[in-house]
């Protein structure tokens, strides 16, 4: 390891408001000057460079969770419950763990299943417009990005749609421990509660199955046998915890940053107001300007060079996603936003293996929110310059976006509760 370090780059400065407002500075001083680079006070590599992450998506191991001795050294142990459900989530483990889980997950998301939910995304997000849009005024992330993606989630779980402000908090809770270096003690006993509740939660729903069957991921995950044996019921309630934070916390962030990002370029705004064609293209590339998950880590199953530092086996690796995506080896004049970017295959769904089994679903919510956004409400802008990003380093978000707009009509919709069907298992 370098003996002399420059502690001015350590990803720990992201916790600096003004470097959490706005971290692509730190990330481009960490690609340009060393782009792998050993962070001191977090004792972990940090991989900067577009072609570094995805060697180190492809190759690192993800079976990183803390052992109770280890949680205990570090005076951690008041996260041992929380820990003991991430041990068993996919997102922390390698083949075939992985695979055998993900297969069935999977297959709830696939690009023609997604497909058939189109014309029910576009009535809830009609729905949430409508509540708001006579008012002229609107928080985007608590009025429509929150709750949007926590109603398609409920639907697609099988689980009471009424239940999706619940989860949604849940959601958030649970994030803080997937998204920081540190955890804030005041916050610990939040975080356990919520996993206690999620946990009693998911469990009496796994149990449901048995007397009144609802289609959805719970139900596949209870009748599935990937590899000849079922699944155990902490298995299906630690993957159910985690696709449902996956559901939710990325595509809330997608939202609630990209509609910001756009009212600051307002040339490609008025270009996707033109041209609504480009949907697609202008969710790519608002995924790849402001990646919904900055960063995860990994661990050196084996000696490895990567770009001239020696990584030892044992080692963590933070891959820097949102670092990778603004890459100019591999974007061309990466620090600007372009809707109509070509080959932008961008990191923020992740890489081999462990890529994000829910893209599919993220993209169609993605351009339905984009498309009925800024098309309902007219001469949009920001009602307020003081923003505030939550306190999670990893997975990116604003607390809040009020808004100002015409008022507009209301959109007629037949939207009700429980209509998704998707057809997990046939």
């Amino acid at each position: 390891m370098p003996t002399e370090i420059d502690t001015s780059l350590s990803l720990c400065r992201l916790l600096e408001p003004e470097i959490a407002a706005d971290p692509y500075h730190l990330y481009r001083e960490l690609r340009e000057s060393d782009p792998v680079f050993w962070d001191p006070f977090l004792h972990a590599w940090v991989v900067t460079r577009y072609a570094d992450v995805v060697t180190v998506l492809q190759k690192f191991s993800a079976d990183r969770t803390l052992s109770t001795e280890q949680l205990n050294n570090m005076g951690l142990g008041a996260l041992a419950p929380i820990v003991e459900v991430m041990k068993l989530q996919m997102l922390f483990r390698d083949p075939p763990y992985h695979t055998r889980l993900r297969s069935v997950c999977a297959n709830a998301f696939t690009p023609s299943r997604v497909a058939v939910l189109k014309s029910h995304i576009q009535e809830i997000v009609n729905g949430l417009i409508n509540r708001c849009i006579a008012a002229g005024s609107a928080d985007i992330v608590a009025d429509i990005a929150a709750p949007m993606p926590a109603i398609v989630t409920a639907e697609m779980f099988g689980l009471p749609v009424e239940d999706h402000e619940s989860l949604k908090k849940w959601s958030i809770d649970f994030a803080e421990i997937l998204g920081n270096f540190q955890h804030n003690p005041d916050r610990v006993a939040r975080v356990l509660e919520s996993v206690y509740e999620m946990t009693s939660y998911f469990r009496a729903a796994i149990r449901r199955q048995a007397t009144d069957p609802r289609e959805g991921l719970v139900n596949a995950l209870t009748t599935a046998a990937p590899d000849g044996t079922y699944l155990t019921e902490e298995e299906i309630i630690a993957n159910c915890i985690l696709t449902m934070i996956g559901g939710q916390e990325t595509t809330t962030n997608l939202i609630g940053s990209g509609i910001l990002t756009l009212l600051r370029h307002p040339d490609q705004l008025q270009l996707l107001l033109d041209d609504p064609s480009l949907l697609p293209s202008a969710v790519e590339e608002l995924l790849r300007y402001e990646s919904p998950i900055q960063h995860t880590a990994r661990v050196a199953h084996e000696d490895i060079n990567l770009g001239g530092k020696q990584i030892r086996r044992g080692q963590s690796v933070i891959a820097v996603i949102a670092a990778g995506n603004r890459d100019p080896e591999r974007f061309d004049d990466p620090d600007r936003l372009d809707l109509t970017r070509e080959n932008n295959r961008h990191l923020a769904f992740g890489w081999a293996a462990h890529f994000c089994f829910g893209a599919p679903l993220a993209r169609i919510e993605g351009q339905i929110a984009f498309g009925a956004l800024v098309q309902r409400l007219r001469n949009l802008e920001l009602a307020s310059d003081r923003l505030e990003w939550h306190e999670n380093l990893g997975l990116r978000g604003l607390c809040a976006l009020p808004v100002r707009f015409d008022p507009g009509p209301i959109v007629p919709v037949t939207y009700k509760l429980g209509f998704l069907k998707v057809g997990f298992l046939n």
